[in-house]
């Protein structure tokens, strides 16, 4: 246990996670200490400068005026902070991951400032406009360090590539601009990891290599005596010290991944038992929000099988299931190319179960039209045509944290939508959900979303096809277990709340046993631009 100040006398610690490359566990590994020096009594906070992913979530925007009617506005910052900022105990903020972008096509993104989108942004326009925001970025990581005792801060893929490295402020930008000491991750399952650090090295200039207070290697697995040559050749050629080995974390699988590339990485399921309910998703290419489906991955009795392009869909699925998209109109098209229409035809025919989530849902109408073009060129599409409805994209981004009861299950429900657009048309008067508040209607839902209670997307006479904008609704346990024992007879047998936060501790123990944390402690510094 580090030795604590008392609060007149304290001064906020920062340190910085980098990694040798993408996808080395990063945000698990911040998570963990998050929760690892939580657990010590301190007040710790998550930061990450600029996150690319579609994987978000709704939190409270402290620094926006509140609503007409006293409510407060929402923002939207990446999923991995917010589970980061669950394994502190502290509520998400804004100011946790200021830039958020969230890929429309290989060269556009929407820039998500501070919880709210700005626009659409070429990859180029937005390299050329970075360093206007460095300012945003440090006044967030300022804010934070003034409620914290410990900022961690995630760095954004490989932290020494050079192509990106002239207005980069998420990695030695950021350092340098902060005075930020940092740490180098790497990861040794598949290798490398000798060479990844010292190419870093090399790649680094003299006052950034001198910013790097040692190494750690994650994902080890074996004699850790085999490794030790590795980690002294190093420390020989960097002068880096081996702050030590994080062992290969078996629970990993239980925490949503927040890049879809992980997807990529367990296309099918061809373990599957012949008794557990069968889910089958199209892997689209501008999957967003996919960690809806994670309660019930969870499930011992359901198995999920993302479909790769090229491949049919099986038919064997109980369940297609078609998550949110960030480019809706274009996913749906991609969808008619590989003609998963006909498979999915041909599944709800024989009596399957088709859902559709936000992004998903609107496939399930009639057209989908972007006339403003706010997802690519304008246009529209026809959609799958299993609800009558139509959605035109446009207007401002929707943004509504919520935990209500539906009285169409008797199960309470929280969750939150995270779109822009509205559907509209005859199919929405038989919803999905009928959503009502302890007090009536929930306190963000605006007079023109209708009375209360209030009706949520929207299902097919025979109960078939169902969806809606909701997100995170299979996380209730109550309402997870009613759906599935609707749609497979059987009931949830997990706590998925429970299993997320023994997950974080066990992740948490894992890492005080593997490191020294009082000695990253100490190797946290407290920068003057953020001491209290």
């Amino acid at each position: 246990m580090t030795e604590k100040l008392s609060s007149s006398h304290r001064k906020a610690r920062v340190l910085m996670i980098q990694g040798t490359n993408s996808d080395v566990g990063k945000s698990l590994i911040v998570a963990g200490l998050c929760r690892a020096f939580a657990r010590q009594g301190w007040r710790v906070r998550p930061f990450k400068a600029q996150n690319m992913s579609n994987n978000a979530a709704v939190t409270i925007d402290s620094e926006a005026s509140p609503h007409p009617d006293g409510t407060p506005r929402r923002g939207e910052i990446g999923r991995a902070q917010a589970l980061q900022a669950k394994a502190c105990g502290a509520p998400p903020s804004v100011h946790m991951n200021p830039i958020l972008l969230k890929p429309q096509s290989d060269i556009n993104c929407q820039l998500v400032l501070r919880g709210r989108a700005l626009g659409t942004y070429s990859a180029a326009a937005y390299q050329a406009m970075k360093r206007e925001l460095l300012p945003a970025v440090l006044e967030s990581l300022q804010k934070l360090a003034g409620e914290a005792d410990l900022v961690l801060i995630e760095g954004a893929g490989c932290g020494a590539e050079q192509y990106l490295r002239a207005n980069d402020i998420s990695n030695m930008g950021l350092s340098e601009a902060a005075d930020l000491p940092a740490i180098l991750l790497g990861e040794d399952s598949r290798g490398g990891m000798t060479a990844a650090a010292l190419g870093a090295y090399q790649l680094f200039s003299d006052s950034e290599r001198s910013r790097i207070k040692g190494f750690l290697v994650n994902r080890f697995r074996g004699d850790p005596a085999i490794f030790a040559p590795a980690a002294e050749q190093i420390t020989r050629c960097t002068g880096w010290p081996n702050l030590g080995l994080i062992r290969w974390f078996n629970k990993a699988c239980s925490l949503a991944p927040e890049d879809s590339l992980a997807l990529d990485q367990g296309q099918g399921n061809a373990s599957r038992k012949t008794d557990q309910l069968h889910i089958v998703v199209p892997r689209l290419p501008r999957v967003a929000n996919f960690d809806d489906l994670e309660p019930l991955a969870a499930e011992p009795g359901v198995a999920i099988s993302w479909i790769p392009p090229g491949t049919p869909l099986p038919r064997d699925a109980d369940i297609v299931m078609l998550p949110g998209s960030k480019a809706t109109r274009s996913d749906l098209e991609f969808l008619y190319q590989q003609g998963w229409h006909h498979d999915i035809h041909a599944h709800v025919r024989h009596g399957g179960y088709l859902v559709g989530l936000c992004g998903g849902f609107q496939m399930l109408g009639q057209t989908i039209r972007d006339p403003h073009g706010i997802e690519g060129s304008p246009g529209e599409i026809a959609g799958l045509g299993y609800i009558d409805m139509a959605t035109e994209i446009g207007g401002d981004k929707k943004l509504i944290e919520l935990d209500s009861t539906d009285l169409l299950s008797d199960c309470r429900i929280s969750g939150y939508e995270m779109h822009m657009g509205r559907s509209f048309g005859p199919g929405l008067e038989n919803p999905w959900l009928l959503l009502k508040d302890a007090d009536g209607l929930a306190a963000e839902f605006t007079p023109e979303q209708g009375e209360s209670p209030r009706p949520e997307g929207a299902q097919s006479p025979s109960g078939q096809v169902m969806g809606g904008y909701l997100h995170g609704i299979f996380n209730s346990d109550d309402f997870r277990s009613h759906w599935l024992t609707k749609v497979a007879g059987q009931p949830s047998s997990i706590n998925y709340t429970a299993r997320i936060e023994s997950t974080l501790d066990a992740l948490a123990a894992q890492l005080e046993e593997d490191l020294d944390l009082n000695a990253l402690w100490q190797l946290a510094e407290e920068p003057a631009l953020i001491s209290r």
